[in-house]
């Protein structure tokens, strides 16, 4: 592989961008809300601030944590770090301050780079800097900050005396205890995923990355290292602009982006907002794509219609990507067509970039048979250091590769479920550790998930595991409809579920929003999903009050059982919520309330209050017949 004519790839980011800087001057290299730098500026600034960091002591294997805000300083501190020979812990300033309190002190960072002169105290507040164990030295940038004016134009010496085993980055992903990780990723991971991938996506001078991802995210390293190592412009998307489907995609246009990535939740929003832009009678002003690669959650290729229906499937070409941070970023690539969006929804995620190993192991520790779930385990040259200070941990999840020909050579344990198809690609299934037990049965939500994103009415869901009155755990499905609120009911999304999905993986609840909350990072928000209502939810049927007593006592039971408020004639048991569990107790209510022979048969065959009710009442009658005729 070859770099612009300038032989193979440098072992180190920072010497690679070097080399791109040589060339490429007068190119700018970075824009954001704070103007624009040109290779040569970017160069420059850096090499000042990294002298700066030298003269504290920062060099290979030190860590320094970075938190600015998303401005073209943001990227001259990331890269100054580097060429200093350390590491940069990057450090979100929107995320909680006792999060970025534990950052500080886990990392061990020596020095800290902001942009408030206020931030420090913020943090200090909470335990954080105090604790790092010893000196923590303050770098501040923007007026009234740190003078590094004087300093160098020069590169370091020797690249600060980094080596490509030596440590790139730490970025912090949460644990399944709640405590944050820091995984440590060294340079030549990083060189060896963007060598593998440019011949493939011909990636080079004339591309326009965004750089959408919070600096703590990884994908960040996609978008920043992809753009800048290439020779390509990266453009800093504002915090405010993110947040804006419209603005976002404004930016697109004005900037001229090539190479876009994001998490399919946040691309379902610009997907919809060139739908409603067609619908009021507009057009969505044309882009300059590409590329778009997803990542960061699973894909679930029907939510993709919509845009293919409009732009096609070869420009911009769409990508799903799979990756973790343990394994550097991406690790798995797929081309997504119109073939793959009339499948069965499930994501595919494709096969791995050369020099990565995908298997996916079985319960017995062994490989899977083809087409068999199993757990993804991630090998090869992306295969991160560890877990900073955490030895058991990284010996729990690096495990040595039995398969690799490289004495030593690790693999990753993803905790991840797929399946190997066809072909050597892959279809990811979800966290394993995102697997419920609900009534016996083991489920794993982004299996429901993906068949719901089948229906074509349906953009965007998220299924969870609620709590019914009764404390007893249930399935809710969070949906974004495709067509407006009256689109689609709850009813055919059960029947389209329930042509593929078992009777207990079929929601309980489903729950309409407009669109879905979603992090920082683009993901979906699961812990901000409003919690279901207990009102009586949008069905099919209009409501219909009872009037019959026996109607009345039905419609009451339904109603305490399910936590609603209301229950109407024509409402079926089922769709407002209940399973067999509460069928089981709706029925035993109802034989003491009423004194009729009640059975589940009767309630599953005649789900509505007005069918039990009239099946009751002519019971009821009959019964009343009989005894008068006995006393007669």
């Amino acid at each position: 592989m070859t770099v612009d004519g300038r032989g193979s790839a440098p072992g180190t980011l920072h010497t690679w961008f070097e080399r791109q800087a040589g060339l490429r001057g007068d190119a700018v290299a970075v824009s954001g809300p704070d103007g624009r730098l040109t290779f040569r500026e970017l160069e420059r600034d850096a090499n000042r601030l990294a002298h700066h960091l030298r003269s504290l002591g920062v060099g290979p294997e030190v860590p320094v944590a970075v938190r600015l805000e998303r401005t073209t300083t943001l990227v001259t501190a990331l890269l100054a770090v580097l060429k200093a020979g350390g590491a940069y812990v990057p450090v979100d300033p929107a995320s909680p301050a006792e999060r970025q309190a534990f950052m500080l002190a886990d990392a061990g960072a020596a020095v800290l780079i902001t942009d408030r002169t206020g931030a420090v105290d913020g943090i200090d507040g909470v335990g954080g800097v105090d604790g790092v164990g010893g000196a923590v030295h303050t770098v501040l940038t923007g007026p009234g900050g740190t003078d590094v004016s004087g300093r160098p134009d020069e590169a370091p010496a020797d690249g600060g005396g980094a080596v490509a085993a030596n440590l790139a980055y730490v970025i912090y992903t949460s644990g399944s205890t709640g405590t944050p990780k820091g995984v440590m990723v060294e340079h030549r991971q990083v060189t060896a995923l963007l060598t593998g991938v440019r011949e493939r996506f011909g990636f080079g001078p004339d591309d326009v990355w965004s750089m959408f991802s919070s600096a703590a995210f990884d994908v960040s390293v996609w978008e920043m290292w992809g753009a800048l190592l290439h020779g390509g412009r990266l453009v800093v998307v504002p915090d405010d602009v993110r947040r804006s489907p419209q603005d976002f995609h404004a930016l697109l246009r004005d900037e001229g982006v090539t190479v876009l990535n994001q998490t399919p939740a946040a691309f379902r929003q610009l997907v919809r907002y060139e739908e409603e832009t067609a619908g009021r009678g507009g057009a969505p002003a044309e882009l300059a794509l590409r590329v778009v690669v997803f990542a960061g959650e699973a894909l679930s290729p029907g939510t993709l219609r919509p845009w293919l229906a409009r732009h096609g499937e070869d420009r911009p070409e769409l990508v799903n990507m799979y990756g973790i941070t343990e394994t550097t970023v991406h690790s798995t690539y797929r081309r997504m067509t119109a073939a793959d969006l009339a499948g069965a929804g499930d994501s595919l995620i494709g096969g791995a970039f050369d020099g990565w190993t995908m298997r996916v192991v079985g319960a017995d520790g062994g490989p899977a048979a083809a087409g068999t779930a199993g757990e993804l385990y991630v090998g090869g040259a992306g295969v991160a250091r560890g877990y900073l200070g955490r030895p058991a941990l990284t010996a729990e999840r690096f495990l040595p590769d039995p398969e690799a020909a490289v004495p030593g050579a690790r693999r990753y344990r993803s905790g991840d479920g797929a399946r190997e198809l066809a072909g050597g690609d892959h279809a990811y299934l979800g966290r394993l550790d995102h697997q419920v037990k609900i009534r016996g049965y083991r489920i794993e939500p982004g299996e429901i998930e993906n068949a719901l994103a089948g229906h074509p009415e349906v953009r965007d869901t998220v299924v969870i595991v609620d709590e019914d009155a009764a404390g007893d755990p249930r399935l809710v499905a969070y949906w974004v409809p495709a067509g407006g609120a009256d689109a689609v009911g709850p009813s055919e999304l059960r029947d389209h579920l329930e042509r593929t999905l078992p009777a207990y993986m079929v929601p309980n609840v489903f729950v309409p929003l407009d669109r879905l909350p979603l992090t920082l990072n683009g993901k979906a928000d699961r812990r901000a999903l409003p919690a279901p209502q207990a009102v009586r939810p949008d069905l099919d049927a209009d409501f219909a009050a009872p009037s019959t007593p026996v109607e009345k006592t039905l419609a009451d039971i339904w109603a305490g059982l399910l936590s609603v408020d209301r229950v109407g004639l024509d409402d079926d048991f089922f769709e407002l919520g209940g399973h067999s569990m509460l069928a089981t107790q709706a029925v035993a209510v109802a034989k003491e309330r009423l004194g009729a022979p009640v059975t589940l048969r009767l309630l599953f065959d005649l789900p509505t209050v007005r069918e039990l009710a009239g099946a009751l009442e002519d019971l009821l009658a009959d019964r009343h017949d009989d005894t008068d005729k006995g006393n007669a």
